[in-house]
Parts: C-alpha cells; sequence; structure tokens
C-alpha cells in the first residue's frame, strides 16, 4: 500500500501543479481585462465638448519696480504651459476660457540678517492679478491674485540671479493659475 501512495504521489502533484497554474493564468487575465485604471497626468478636466478654446490676453507690469522681460517671460511659460497640458485652441479673441491681467508686484525684502547686522539673504516677490472668465459656465470666474516668491544670497547682484528667479516664479504663478482655472484640484 505504501509503494502504491509513492507511485501516484508525483502523478497527482504534477497535476494539482499544472490545474494552479492554469487557475492563475485565467484570474490574471480576468483581473486584467475587467478593471482599467486611467490616470490624467497633466491634471485638466476639461470637457472638451463645450470648452475649445482660450484666450490669453497680455499681463502688461503695473508693478512699481519693473524689470521689462518680465512679461514675456510670464507670457511665454503661461501660453505655453495651456498649449501642452490642454487641447484648446488659443484664439485671440472670443474664446470659451478668457486669462486677462497684470502683473502687479515685483519686490524685494531683507530675508536674513547675519551676525554683522547686513542683509544676508533678498527675497524677490512677483504678484499676478488674474482675472479668469468661463464662457460656458459663468459661475467659475473670478478675479484673484498669484504671487511666488524666490530667495538669494545677498552677497549676489540682482542683475547676476534676475531671469533665474524670474524664470522659477513665472514657472510658480502660471501652474497655480492652470490649476485654480482649469484643474479643477
Amino acid at each position: 500500500m505504501i509503494l502504491s501512495d509513492n507511485i501516484l504521489a508525483p502523478k497527482n502533484n504534477k497535476v494539482y501543479t499544472r490545474v494552479l497554474a492554469i487557475c492563475l493564468c485565467l484570474s490574471s487575465l480576468l483581473l486584467c481585462t475587467s478593471c482599467t485604471i486611467s490616470y490624467k497626468f497633466n491634471g485638466a478636466s476639461i470637457d472638451y465638448t463645450k470648452t475649445k478654446s482660450i484666450q490669453i490676453g497680455n499681463f502688461p507690469i503695473r508693478s512699481t519696480y519693473v524689470w521689462a522681460p518680465m512679461q514675456g517671460i510670464f507670457q511665454n511659460k503661461l501660453t505655453d504651459l495651456f498649449a501642452t497640458q490642454t487641447k484648446l485652441k488659443q484664439v485671440k479673441k472670443n474664446g470659451d476660457l478668457v486669462l486677462e491681467g497684470e502683473i502687479v508686484g515685483f519686490d524685494q525684502f531683507n530675508k536674513g540678517i547675519s551676525n554683522s547686522g547686513y542683509s544676508n539673504q533678498v527675497q524677490l516677490k512677483m504678484t499676478v492679478n488674474v482675472r479668469f472668465t468661463n464662457n460656458n459656465k459663468h459661475s467659475d470666474d473670478f478675479e484673484q491674485k498669484f504671487s511666488a516668491t524666490a530667495t538669494y544670497d545677498a552677497t549676489q547682484q540682482l542683475v547676476n540671479v534676475q531671469e533665474e528667479l524670474v524664470t522659477e516664479m513665472c514657472k510658480d504663478i502660471t501652474e497655480q493659475i492652470f490649476n485654480a482655472t482649469v484643474a479643477n484640484w
């Protein structure tokens, strides 16, 4: 009797292993076909059947301190963000969505003081006032100020770091605007 059990055990083990492998494959296939996961990496939640275009106006500088290239850097970042992260057509007038406003602040502040009593860090702050109009759903309309800051070492001259810091702040502000207008976070 013991001899016959040992003879049958390897056959049963192979059959059991084969059945288990088939069951695992079928259940994996069923799981993969019955569930789908969808991610939007751009964060935009736009109903493209209703909203097809965006009008982005010029954002002139209305701050007391002015660095002329700031307006162009901001404008390019804003239009590029909407061009790359949405399917909206950018139009000059009559857009389904309208963004307009002005750069209202560009200021410097002493952020840190060294042991000697002199400033060792300077903070730049950029503020943009935005008016957003959704011509398909006016309850989404708003006017809001968006700000960003960047810090640099006081031993450096502003002219040497200004372009890099303004570019960084423009990127931050345009992402805030994008999230407030079309991302609905």
